[in-house]
């Protein structure tokens, strides 16, 4: 069975960018929706829990079609979700520290236009969803998702994402999705970006 992990920093570690308030709700209530509905879906299913949900969602036309939509919704949500806090910091870390910095300078010119780039696709996903900047085929690309539709179901590894449905926001940013949007940059863990930057290279060389 799948379980909810705990936050890698306290609730009010974000403050005064994302609130003490907006981290409970977001963390004990949304994701662990997910988590409790991901695994009464699986009950049935119990060969498919020794999986990591990540190989599930990589892997959705293999699972079986009465229990896929539940995957794909509450195993994406699960995955989003851990994905996301992963690659939050309240240390203002700095991209210029990283090799992903250089790597994102070759892709979209530069770090500007990068921001630029990733917060226009941010703001023009409809309604609930994801935007990404992902490894597609060796190349970075800024991508979004519907609801919890998760890059990893075609073919994409995530390095980085953003949650843009409300309940990530609304408490203390309202329906101003582009301040929201703003704030990221100041609490991204850029270490953590380019670790799983890295990693893309190491699966490429396995396969």
């Amino acid at each position: 069975m799948y379980s909810l992990p705990e936050l890698p920093y306290p609730y009010d570690a974000l403050e005064p960018f994302l609130d003490e308030q907006t981290m409970h709700l977001h963390h004990d209530k949304h994701h662990a929706i997910y988590v409790n509905n991901l695994n009464k879906a699986l009950e049935n299913y119990s060969e498919l829990t020794e999986k990591t949900i990540e190989t599930l969602l990589t892997n959705l036309p293999a699972i079986p079609e009465e229990i896929r939509n539940s995957i794909r919704n509450q195993g994406g949500g699960h995955a989003n979700h851990s994905f996301f806090w992963k690659i939050l910091a309240a240390n203002k870390d700095k991209i210029a520290n990283y090799e992903i910095s250089y790597v994102i300078e070759k892709n979209f010119t530069s770090v500007e236009k990068f921001k630029e780039k990733f917060k226009t696709v941010a703001l023009s996903q409809f309604g609930s969803g994801w935007a990404w900047l992902v490894v597609d085929d060796g190349k970075l690309k800024i991508t979004s998702t519907a609801n919890q539709d998760s890059p990893l179901s075609i073919g994409q590894m995530p390095i980085l994402c953003l949650d843009v449905w409300e309940h990530a926001y609304y408490l203390k940013y309202r329906n101003l999705r582009a301040d929201y949007i703003d704030t990221f940059w100041k609490i991204i863990n850029w270490q953590k970006v380019n670790e799983f930057y890295m990693a893309t290279h190491q699966i490429k060389k396995s396969s």
